[in-house]
């Protein structure tokens, strides 16, 4: 696990100008309503902006975000996945609960129906070396990352490997 490593300055330069693109054109998400029952939901790539960015590095094995919380309202979560080897997937969850207590099945992967929390949105799949955008719409509260993939091959269940954090919503 190595430390959080900003982004490349050229990658970070093309991120800004394509979100101020974006943000000159007036161009919104086509369903700014969350989903049924959750608390906030976006997609991958919906095209929204504003609100408040989020870097996050997938490694193996850790969840590092460059901020711990983040207002209530609209949040772009920037997701590289930085391996070296594992394909990665990033998971938002609603939860009291804390990173290390959600619950698992017998493998040590979380189970995403489980009680006390409730999956908001994610990001599966995403290959080393490549990075993916989530916007959500987070009330406040408390929410953990995570990444949830379970390698049969290699019996590892990246959660319980430590791919997790808390993440704070302010009001």
């Amino acid at each position: 696990m190595g430390p959080f490593t900003p982004m490349p300055r050229l990658a970070a330069v093309v991120t800004l100008a394509a979100l101020a693109a974006f943000a000159l054109a007036g161009c919104t998400a086509d369903d700014a309503s969350p989903g049924a029952g959750s608390p906030g939901a976006g997609s991958p790539g919906d095209g929204s902006t504003g609100g408040t960015s989020i870097e996050v590095q997938l490694q193996e094995w850790a969840v590092v975000v460059s901020e711990e919380s983040a207002p209530a309202g609209e949040i772009a979560f920037t997701i590289t996945n930085d391996g070296p080897e594992d394909v990665h997937e990033f998971v938002v969850v609603a939860t009291e609960l804390d990173a290390a207590e959600l619950p698992t099945d017998e493998n040590g992967a979380v189970t995403e129906e489980g009680e006390g929390m409730e999956v908001v949105d994610e990001v599966e799949d995403i290959p080393v070396g490549t990075t993916e955008e989530l916007v959500v719409t987070l009330d406040a509260g408390h929410y953990v990352l995570i990444c949830n993939i379970y390698s049969e091959d290699e019996d590892e269940a990246h959660y319980a490997m430590g791919m997790r954090t808390n993440f704070t919503v302010d009001e």
